[in-house]
């Protein structure tokens, strides 16, 4: 199926769809899917069946007390049938082959961010219509790069972002070809404010310490809200066409399976993952949906339920648990060279109930130098807001880590502990050596990463907050922390060795230099006769 028996037979249409599927390597697999779905007789794939392959349940309830809209599984329950509708064309009750390939070359194919980010919202906005919630979202034209207007509330924004989390989530769960179980749902608050807070107009945005999204009626208008995306999670359209692509590829490789009840069911109702005190699951989607490669897959195993039973090949460390001060934080992450991820919890002092999460991702290991060095990375306002700094190309002051020099006096010493962005003395972020306190700068002080507040209200004085706790995750897969235990090994045996004396090398003690001075000190009156 999805071939012609000879080249006369292929229409230009045709020979075009499968040129585009072929260029992305996904041709012999959408093969095999069309032929695992279609029907023999009609060579074509029933509306239901299709329907089927995108479809799954949603397990667990919401109740008062979840932060899941109650409206949101019958939401997902018309996500099947909206994908068909909206991007896979049928004929006659059935999907040809050409349009199978049209749809998913629209759907998981080779194109801008933005162009997927509006066919994301467009399913979105359908979605709605099918689950009886108001129209907000409107199609400008029916082209392939069509327009939307309208507007979305924080509650549709919270939904919008569930919804990826489980496609996304999906994707990965067929990817693995393993029992991942279920996640929940994560807690996507600190996105939903980031929205409010970049795209709601200046004279309507509210205290965001103190918020409840499922009360707020704000409407975000949707041309902003595809700017923010495309600055603060570029990546959010990708969870569409990975989920499509995903669940095509599964059709091909087991058919088999397709009719077990519970393969594709998400319980919503799931504890959140979370690994560590600080990084969540919600946290670290966020933070993977602002790179791309394989910072973004490895900083994705941090949502996986199966990376509890791994949280050693992560967590390098945490203050709470190693204890506090530059030091601790050394020993366990020194000999390290790949990526970090440095999360930093604090507060400013007598407002304890305002906590924030800050963090900075550099795309190196640590080195003691008494200047700032590093190839690149990225700050992150992570809690209650969150936004990504990436670097703005002006100066390359990205990390600096210095440790007590080795020389004893020093005319001007070089500041010790840890610090982003800005200039020595002028740091936009700085640690100090005892992990107790950690200063804030304003942007302006810094030309390494782009401008904006590492939490809400920041001004334009630097800020002395109290540390509560510290956190290092590193993403260098397993080959980084094999060679990191290697180093340490290594060093271990060098300090055994310094430490163990061996006398042999002295010689006799009675003819030894060392005891004719010491019984000179004793009597040095004592009349000495040299032995011949």
């Amino acid at each position: 199926m999805g071939q012609s028996s000879s080249a006369e037979q292929v229409s230009p249409e045709q020979r075009e769809a499968e040129s585009i599927a072929a260029s992305t390597g996904a041709l012999p697999n959408l093969q095999k899917a069309f032929s695992v779905l279609s029907d023999p007789q009609t060579h074509s794939i029933p509306i239901h069946s299709l329907q089927k392959c995108f479809g799954f349940s949603i397990d667990g309830s919401t109740n008062e007390e979840s932060v899941v809209p109650k409206e949101f599984p019958v939401l997902m329950s018309n996500l099947s049938s909206s994908i068909v509708d909206l991007f896979f064309l049928s004929e006659k009750g059935g999907i040809s082959w050409v349009e199978f390939l049209k749809g998913y070359i629209k759907c998981s194919g080779r194109t801008v961010s933005s162009a997927s980010l509006n066919s994301l919202l467009r399913l979105f906005g359908m979605i709605s219509v099918k689950a009886g919630l108001p129209e907000k979202l409107q199609v400008v034209s029916d082209e392939d790069d069509c327009k939307i207007s309208g507007f979305l509330l924080p509650v549709d924004v919270q939904m919008l972002l569930s919804m990826c989390w489980i496609m996304w989530w999906d994707s990965n769960k067929l990817k693995a070809s393993s029992s991942l179980g279920d996640s929940g749902l994560p807690d996507v608050t600190h996105l939903v404010l980031s929205a409010i807070d970049s795209c709601a107009e200046a004279d309507k945005k509210m205290d965001l310490w103190e918020t409840s999204i499922l009360d707020m009626d704000i409407q975000l208008p949707v041309a902003k809200i595809i700017m923010w995306a495309l600055k603060t999670v570029p990546s959010l359209s990708d969870c569409f066409g990975k989920f499509v692509h995903a669940r095509l590829f599964y059709v091909a490789a087991h058919e088999e399976k397709l009719d077990q009840p519970d393969l594709f069911s998400h319980d919503i109702s799931a504890k959140e993952m979370s690994v560590g005190h600080l990084l969540n699951s919600g946290r670290a989607w966020a933070i993977s949906l602002t790179l791309r490669g394989t910072l973004s897959e490895e900083i994705s195993k941090v949502c996986f339920p199966s990376a509890a039973e791994e949280v050693d090949d992560y967590l390098l460390y945490r203050s709470s648990l190693h204890g506090k001060g530059l030091n601790r934080f050394w020993s366990n992450i020194e000999g390290y060279n790949a990526p970090l991820l440095i999360l930093i919890s604090a507060h400013v002092t007598n407002n304890d109930a305002r906590r924030w999460i800050i963090g900075a991702l550099i795309h190196q290991g640590l080195e003691n130098h008494d200047t700032f060095y590093g190839t690149s990375g990225s700050l992150y306002s992570i809690s209650p807001v969150f936004h990504v700094f990436t670097p703005s190309g002006k100066e390359k002051n990205f990390v600096y880590s210095h440790l007590h020099g080795t020389v004893k006096y020093e005319a001007h010493p070089k500041p010790v502990g840890l610090a982003f962005g800005g200039s020595s003395g002028n740091e936009r972020i700085f640690v100090d050596e005892d992990f107790a306190k950690v200063i804030v700068r304003h942007h302006a002080c810094d030309k390494t990463y782009h401008h904006g507040p590492l939490y809400p209200d920041q001004g334009f004085l630097p800020v002395e907050a109290s540390i509560m706790d510290v956190e290092v995750l590193g993403l260098g897969g397993k080959r980084a922390r094999d060679i990191q235990s290697s180093y340490k090994k290594r060093e271990e045996l060098f300090t055994e060795q310094r430490r163990k004396v061996d006398l042999k090398t002295f010689g006799n003690w009675e003819d030894s230099p060392e005891k004719m001075m010491m019984d000179m000190v004793s009597d040095p009156n004592r009349v000495r006769r040299e032995d011949r």
